[in-house]
């Protein structure tokens, strides 16, 4: 069995997308993989190695890879961290492509404590609607004064 380590940033990133790819396709090929992430077939081949080395996938040359349970619960974590992120900075009518640029920038750096209190955070404005419009009202007018 693969010694169980924490995957780097880059890692997570290609673990998401092969999840979403095989979750709306139901496989996931190398030439997609690098199509979507905008690097090389080569650099997703050596990746995948690595992961598949790591136990996060199974990959066969020419057969194609699958998620290990490891690698799922991996991708799950990721996804939903990116989710909590999404749903946290919509509340605050950020648009969608500068919410995108955010989370990629982010989203590897923060905490499972620090996800779980932002989640927490858009749990209680989402059932506080009052709370949010007067935090939204006090922030017009700090935008306004500066």
């Amino acid at each position: 069995m693969a010694a169980r380590i924490t995957p780097s940033q880059s890692a997570e990133d290609y673990l998401e997308r092969i999840h979403e790819l095989i979750e709306e396709k139901g496989y996931a090929r190398v030439v997609d993989i690098a199509s979507s992430l905008k690097v090389r077939q080569a650099s997703v081949t050596s990746m995948v190695q690595k992961l598949a080395e790591a136990g996060y996938l199974k990959y066969e040359k020419y057969r194609g890879l699958i998620m290990t349970d490891q690698g799922r619960e991996v991708a799950r974590r990721i996804q939903s961290r990116h989710e909590t992120l999404s749903r946290f900075f919509s509340l605050f009518g950020i648009d969608a492509e500068s919410q995108r640029q955010d989370i990629e920038g982010i989203e590897h750096h923060l905490s499972a404590d620090t996800v779980a209190m932002l989640a927490d955070l858009a749990d209680f404005f989402e059932q506080n609607p009052t709370m949010l419009r007067k935090f939204q009202e006090s922030r017009r007018k700090q935008t306004k004064k500066s």
